[in-house]
């Protein structure tokens, strides 16, 4: 079975972590989710999730694809040096990177974002722009291995465009 990494810490937005992670079992995939710690993260809305493994533990070959949720867990991970560079492992790779709502600040902080499409929440399309990226304002954005989205209103279209990557 095919693992997918999700990378999480506390605050995330729980549909944009649930619906996802739910599709890509249905599609087959095996779900890891890394964290700069292990135990329970907890999501805005309550949902507990526990870590299934250590960042510092995770070897970013044994995955196929990296998703990242939004609401502030970014904003918690993009200050964690050994997540930021499993970030940019996985991205290396040429794999797909998917994430939505606020989670491109972390793919700013891994510097990845220059020359890509993407869009996200508004909050932070300024700071795409000023990373250079080009923003745009649509339900999901795929640049190369890049899939991008707004909010959980977007995230069946997100989902559907991240089990099309590993497909093709």
């Amino acid at each position: 079975m095919s693992k997918i990494a999700f990378v999480l810490a506390d605050d995330f937005e729980d549909s944009e972590f649930g619906t996802p992670k739910a599709a890509l079992v249905e599609a087959g995939y095996e779900v890891e989710v890394i964290g700069a710690e292990s135990g329970v993260v907890t999501g805005k809305n309550g949902t507990e999730v526990s870590i299934t493994r250590v960042v510092t533990d995770a070897d970013p070959a044994a995955y196929v694809a990296l998703v990242i949720p939004g609401g502030f867990s970014p904003d918690h991970l993009r200050i964690d040096d050994d997540i930021v560079g499993f970030v940019q492992q996985m991205a290396a790779r040429d794999v797909p990177v998917a994430a939505v709502c606020h989670a491109p600040s972390l793919l700013i902080e891994a510097g990845l974002v220059d020359g890509r499409t993407m869009t996200s929440w508004p909050s932070i399309r300024t700071d795409l722009t000023n990373a250079g990226a080009n923003v745009v304002d649509e339900e999901v954005v795929v640049d190369g291995r890049f899939i991008s989205s707004r909010n959980p209103d977007d995230l069946p279209a997100f989902s559907a465009a991240i089990v099309e990557q590993l497909r093709s």
